[in-house]
């Protein structure tokens, strides 16, 4: 009967990722319902919504560095041009590279990343509905991992039971039977959150996802100095067109999220 042991352990395994990927699911579509309905994106605004802090601090170093504000060499150093920033995000820079006017890039990344400006940012977002609450942020994709974890743990603890000894008269096929419902339970959680929840957003609500899907046609439909920002707030640093100015990215460090 020891088979039975795993079967439990199974099913708590299942029932408690899917629980947490619902009410995941659940809160994000509260989010949706709150969203205003008309929003126009700004670039700093498009740039958190895909990829957070990080990406607002990148999309104003290469805004800068393009306007010759700002020196981003390939060897990963920042050199500031013209000290005076013009809205909050470069000054936010600028104070992060520091009274010299040199630094690092990695570490001014980070440092305007976890800058006031940003964080008032990623509150309009939040008011607005467009944006995913600190305290829920990758719960959706999170949630989505830990499924796919539980299905290949029912599926280790259903193996092992086929294989252990035969402690009663249960035939194979039966205690098969009894894994595959956790396991079906599992699947069909992930294929449900594939149809309503899907690109899974670490920051963007599905309204936010909208209007990021409304923005990204419309940099493939132009080809003017914003579209290509806008590329870069979309898609990131890899969407940098200039070698040098990628190359210089290429030494960033990794930001940890609060």
């Amino acid at each position: 009967m020891f088979w039975v042991l795993f079967l439990l352990s199974a099913w708590v395994v299942a029932g408690t990722a899917c629980t947490r990927l619902c009410l995941a699911a659940y809160r994000s579509a509260d989010v949706d319902a709150t969203a205003r309905r008309t929003h126009d994106l700004t670039l700093y605004e498009a740039a958190f919504l895909s990829g957070g802090p990080a990406r607002v601090a990148e999309l104003t170093l290469v805004s800068m560095a393009r306007q010759r504000r700002l020196l981003l060499a390939h060897t990963g150093w920042a050199t500031v041009v013209d000290p005076q920033g013009r809205d909050d995000m470069e000054r936010s820079v600028i104070g992060a590279i520091g009274p010299e006017g040199q630094s690092r890039i990695a570490p001014v990344r980070a440092a305007a990343a976890g800058a006031e400006a940003v964080r008032g940012l990623a509150d309009r977002l939040v008011d607005a509905g467009l944006a995913v609450p600190a305290g829920a942020r990758t719960t959706v994709a999170s949630g989505v991992r830990q499924v796919r974890a539980a299905a290949v743990a029912v599926l280790l603890l259903g193996v092992t039971a086929l294989l252990m000894p035969a402690q009663d008269d249960a035939p194979r096929h039966l205690i098969a039977l009894w894994f595959a419902l956790p396991l079906l339970l599992s699947l069909s959680c992930l294929a449900l959150a594939r149809i309503e929840a899907h690109p899974y957003s670490a920051w963007a609500s599905p309204a936010g996802q909208r209007l990021l899907g409304t923005l990204t046609r419309h940099v493939e439909e132009v080809g003017d100095d914003r579209a290509y920002l806008a590329s870069v707030a979309v898609r990131g640093v890899h969407a940098i067109g200039e070698p040098e100015l990628r190359a210089a990215f290429a030494h960033r460090g990794q930001y940890r999220r609060d």
